[in-house]
């Protein structure tokens, strides 16, 4: 059963630090790409980045780069988003989501979500 498991969630003051975890099951991230996606209330959903598994390459949103670091542990079938420099527009949940193939083709299965809130 595939299944991906997002946490790390929390409320920060702007300019402050967070990092997500996406605990997947059911797959291997040695055949899987994943993204992270968000949406903040009243907003479509977006991209933020995306992890090959071919070569750990990654790919980044124009409004994250720079701020935002994908990576992950294969090891322990975790992506991890580190979220640096926060302001109040990153506020939103924030979803990790299996790609069908290589970055940007799809996705198929979705996490439940983690809620990030940035305010002072």
């Amino acid at each position: 059963q595939v299944q991906l498991v997002e946490s790390g969630g929390d409320s920060v003051q702007p300019g402050g630090s967070l990092k997500l975890s996406c605990v997947v099951s059911g797959f291997s991230l040695n055949y899987y790409s994943i993204s992270w996606f968000r949406q903040a209330p009243r907003k479509e959903r977006e991209r933020v980045s995306c992890i090959s598994s071919v070569d750990g390459s990654t790919q980044y949103g124009e409004a994250v780069k720079g701020r935002f670091a994908i990576s992950s542990d294969k090891a322990k079938n975790t992506v991890y988003l580190e979220m640096n420099n926060l302001n109040v527009d990153d506020t939103a949940t924030y979803y990790c989501a299996r790609e069908v193939s290589w970055c940007n083709v799809g996705n198929d299965y979705w996490g439940q979500g983690t809620k990030v809130t940035v305010s002072s």
